[in-house]
């Protein structure tokens, strides 16, 4: 079996004036120019590495916007990488806060005008991801918000201790699980957090709030009780959002996930599938990540990726 070593990275842009720029870097001991990128580290997950290492490559702090997909390359003793990318847009103060200074991986950020990109990679993986990024850059839509469907942590079982429904707390467990993912979400960037009015889904959301500094905002819309009465109002709640165009976190309920999932599908005007099904169908604590396209929201969802993912 091959021995698979896990990496995540970015395609961090900018607008300077009317141009896009994409950052490469010049790795000092390999001597070639590719895209911030780095090994995984015990107990983190792909998103939250990316994140990790163009800060430590680049000194930039960047959430996540659109999937970019994975390459995959051979490495010495039979082993594989596998490297995860994701766009990355650099805000003028997160460039401003840089403390990038040159060193023994990386020696120079070059900022590189969009059409001399290609050219200027060494590897043709790098330049694959970067056709990815390029498609996006031609249908406007590589400037994204993302839009994480959330299913509440483990709570505690219906019954005598705890007869109302709503009224249900997480277990130990379940708190564990609702800490473990928050920095993941947060790699997102920071969000709205609304959530179902029941117990369990507010606690599930409060590590997430706390990690990003934001509050967490109840609506009974998404809970379980208002879908089983049929009186909440998603289609009023994912309208909102995709006019909005802002990242949110949705908590919610196993039920009443595909129903969300289905209104951001007419709101986006995205054609319905199986995906919906792979998406929505969350173990406790999953949550599945819609990127969108910030100036042209209502043409589709540009793609979706599920956690917690496995790696094997």
């Amino acid at each position: 079996m091959t021995d698979l070593v896990y990496a995540s990275g970015a395609v961090c842009w900018r607008r300077v004036g009317d141009e896009l720029m994409i950052l490469l870097i010049h790795r000092t001991q390999h001597k070639d120019i590719s895209f911030p990128k780095g090994k995984l580290d015990p107990g983190e997950t792909l998103p939250m590495t990316a994140v990790r290492e163009v800060e430590e490559e680049t000194g930039l702090a960047v959430s996540l916007g659109a999937n970019l997909g994975s390459i995959h390359y051979p490495l010495p003793k039979g082993r594989e990488k596998f490297v995860q990318y994701w766009a990355a847009e650099v805000s003028e103060e997160a460039v401003q806060r840089s403390t990038f200074m040159p060193n023994k991986e990386v020696d120079a950020l070059i900022w590189t005008p969009l059409k001399k990109v290609r050219a200027a990679l060494d590897y043709q993986q790098d330049k694959e991801i970067f056709d990815v990024f390029l498609a996006l850059v031609e249908r406007q839509a590589h400037d994204t918000f993302s839009v994480v469907l959330l299913r509440h942590a483990q709570a505690e079982p219906r019954g005598e201790a705890f007869p109302v429904d709503h009224l249900r707390p997480l277990t130990g467990l379940g708190r564990g699980q609702s800490l473990t993912i928050a920095p993941t979400i947060a790699a997102f960037g920071r969000a709205k957090i609304l959530s179902s009015t029941a117990v369990r889904c507010r606690q599930t959301s409060a590590p997430l709030a706390t990690l990003t500094s934001k509050k967490v905002a109840t609506t009974e819309d998404l809970s379980q009780d208002a879908w089983d009465e049929g009186t909440g109002n998603l289609r009023g709640v994912l309208g909102k959002v995709v006019r909005q165009r802002k990242n949110v976190v949705l908590c919610s309920h196993r039920p009443v996930l595909p129903d969300i999932a289905r209104e951001l599908v007419l709101a986006t005007g995205t054609i319905p599938g199986g995906y919906l099904t792979e998406s929505t169908d969350l173990p406790v604590s999953g949550f599945s990540v819609f990127h969108l396209s910030q100036e042209h929201p209502s043409s589709g969802i540009l793609s979706i990726e599920t956690y917690p993912k496995l790696l094997s």
